[in-house]
């Protein structure tokens, strides 16, 4: 047997609910709770299997109270609200499964309910659709991240040479002169001499030998 507990304020949302749950020879109402607060000393003493939460609630709401509940049963969120937001924090606070009213019948109620009972996860086709578009953003913006400190990282690596500045004090620091280093990259040696002139300023150095012992050592 499933033992339920429901915590909605709205005394006919519970009504309806203990009907629906009625219909159903494996699963029984073990408690009601119309706040947060009353809920989590319930769940506390009852230790349901499932606890179906509202998030709109006097005292407590169903957000503030879902990782106290979530310590003593399982949880599975039916409310209004379909905010990504919301869907998120009542996840990562612990709920296995979320609901929308209106948008699930008795049928699926019990289905839900049996789900995650037996520990696995339910949303409606919506709280998917907010969740599944909320995980891309997340995704999106932890990519955009790490870009932007790989190209912090490298810009700290290579002290902001551009990559003919690199090029030119990877000759360098092999000891190739100005000629030298403009012959074999096709420069002038009056560009290569801008090239360094450019690099002393970027490597903080006064002079060759400084800027190869900081670029050797980097």
């Amino acid at each position: 047997m499933i033992e339920v507990m429901i915590v909605d304020d709205n005394a006919i949302v519970r009504m309806a609910l203990r009907g629906y749950l009625s219909s159903a020879e494996d699963v029984t109402v073990a408690g009601e709770a119309a706040d947060g607060r009353t809920a989590v000393a319930l769940a506390r003493r009852l230790r349901p299997a499932v606890t179906l939460l509202d998030h709109r609630m006097p005292i407590a709401d169903g957000l503030s109270v879902v990782s106290q509940l979530a310590e003593c049963s399982r949880i599975l969120v039916l409310t209004n609200d379909g905010d990504h937001e919301l869907i998120g924090g009542m996840l990562r606070g612990g709920a296995h499964g979320y609901l929308q009213h209106g948008e699930f019948d008795p049928a699926e109620l019990l289905r839900a309910v049996r789900a995650v009972a037996a520990g696995e996860g339910w949303l409606s086709a919506r709280s998917a659709s907010v969740t599944i578009s909320m995980l891309r953003e997340q995704a999106a913006r932890e990519q955009a991240d790490a870009e932007r400190t790989e190209a912090s990282r490298t810009r700290r690596e290579t002290f902001g040479l551009t990559r003919r500045e690199q090029d030119v004090m990877a000759l360098l620091s092999a000891g190739h002169s100005n000629a030298a280093i403009a012959r074999q990259l096709l420069l002038t040696e009056k560009t290569v001499k801008n090239h360094l002139a450019n690099i002393f300023i970027k490597l903080r150095a006064t002079n060759r030998t400084e800027a190869v012992v900081r670029w050797t050592s980097h």
